[in-house]
């Protein structure tokens, strides 16, 4: 099989990886924002995503012959090594919680507060259990500030999110009073019954102005709407699929908490499942390696997605429309960027592990700094932070200098660890 042996291409893979991860959740979003069902778009997803492991598994865990203590994929499937196969399959189950619940988490709470809430927490539990359970391999004098850092930078991405939450609010209040009347403005406007509505909030609002006849008159005289303009706004909540108003924000919360507590833990099975720390295995059985453990992780991983969202073609929530098994089998429009979204996920997962077995599995967090891509793709797809304000775009810049900076010192602190 395959080994890493030097940092620098421990830190390669890791870099490789957090671009990896942070553009597949904006073909994701893209997909959701042109409304196909995020059912179809995982079921597709989950497809591409076990065939990753699988070609990682016959190419990286196949090279070179095999050895009692670094054996080849195909000798250790036969291997007794259950308890390293239940710690990877453990994390395999983590990792497909965490993303089932994020996709509707950002339904109910939003970007803002699932992204700090999400990151903060995987950074904090996650890193430091990897620490403790790689013998503190890691340069903990570097290895903890990087982790400051990282914090700083995920609430820097909150005041970012909400500054432009404030600046897309004016510029629907602004159009409202222009296109529907001064009597109507964000905040205040009036349902089927002629009464204000009563719920504030920026997503109501966007709903109540989208699905007004008055908006739909107004679009009817006018071109495409440019990114950042309130037409814009309005136009992308008519189209997306997932849409949750007026919901109670104790359960989005709660949602976001576990989704966080998923994560901060499917790293720590992995590395279990690869290094046996709890000695589990019996006296002569060699660790799971990287490729197999991998395997294994995504397997499961694959079952309980592909279980869960065909349940939810049947039995949808939040308001999805249902769907059925025949439907997804028919619904081609998106479908190879949502294999494409699989497969980069697969590697980008991979590539991570690798790079964590050899540099420690505390370093390999910093591919957490999936905001610094997906706000790069967020402006790039979708006209994020079009026609903001300065407050905004600074806040923005000083966000994605702090990742950049958080992402250099967490790889840093990368040890090398002892075969």
């Amino acid at each position: 099989m395959y080994e890493i042996e030097d940092k620098g291409g421990a830190i390669a893979l890791m870099i490789a990886s957090l671009l990896f991860l942070g553009t597949w959740p904006a073909i994701v979003t893209l997909l959701e924002r042109r409304g196909r069902l995020p059912q179809h778009t995982y079921l597709d997803y989950s497809i591409t995503n076990l065939m990753a492991a699988v070609l990682i598994a016959l190419s990286f865990g196949q090279i070179g012959d095999s050895e009692p203590n670094q054996p080849n994929f195909f000798t250790q499937l036969s291997q007794d090594n259950r308890p390293s196969v239940l710690f990877a399959m453990a994390g395999g189950i983590l990792l497909s919680l965490g993303n089932l619940s994020t996709q509707y988490a950002l339904a109910y709470v939003g970007l803002s507060v699932t992204e700090v809430i999400t990151c903060s927490v995987t950074v904090v539990i996650g890193t430091t259990m990897n620490y403790f359970l790689d013998g503190k391999i890691n340069k903990a004098d570097i290895l903890f500030p990087g982790v400051g850092c990282f914090l700083i930078a995920v609430f820097l991405g909150s005041a970012v999110h909400s500054s432009n939450a404030t600046d897309n609010k004016e510029k629907l209040s602004s159009w409202s009073s222009n296109k529907l009347g001064n009597d109507c403005v964000s905040g205040d406007y009036k349902n089927d019954n002629n009464e204000p509505n009563k719920v504030g909030t920026h997503l109501v609002d966007i709903a109540s102005v989208a699905n007004s006849e008055s908006f739909s008159a107004s679009k009817s005289k006018t071109e495409n709407s440019k990114a950042g303009t309130a037409e814009y706004l309005l136009e992308l909540e008519k189209r997306r699929s997932i849409k949750v108003f007026g919901s109670n924000m104790f359960v989005g919360r709660s949602i976001v908490f576990f989704a966080s507590i998923c994560f901060s833990l499917f790293s720590p099975a992995f590395n279990l499942a690869t290094n046996d720390q709890w000695k589990t295995l019996k006296e002569g059985v060699p660790h799971l390696v990287v490729y197999t453990a991998f395997f294994y992780f995504s397997v499961s991983c694959f079952v309980l997605a592909i279980a869960l969202n065909i349940w939810f073609l049947y039995r949808p929530i939040l308001g999805i429309p249902k769907s059925s098994f025949k439907a997804y089998i028919h619904d081609w429009n998106g479908r190879k960027w949502a294999l494409l979204a699989g497969l980069l996920c697969g590697f980008g997962n991979g590539f991570q592990f690798m790079g964590g077995q050899a540099a420690g599995y505390a370093a390999a967090d910093a591919v957490q700094a999936l905001p610094l891509v997906s706000t790069f793709w967020g402006i790039a797809l979708f006209g994020e932070y079009r026609k903001s304000s300065k407050k905004t775009y600074i806040l923005l810049t000083s966000m994605l200098l702090m990742f950049i900076v958080a992402v250099a010192i967490l790889m840093a602190s990368s040890g090398h660890r002892k075969s």
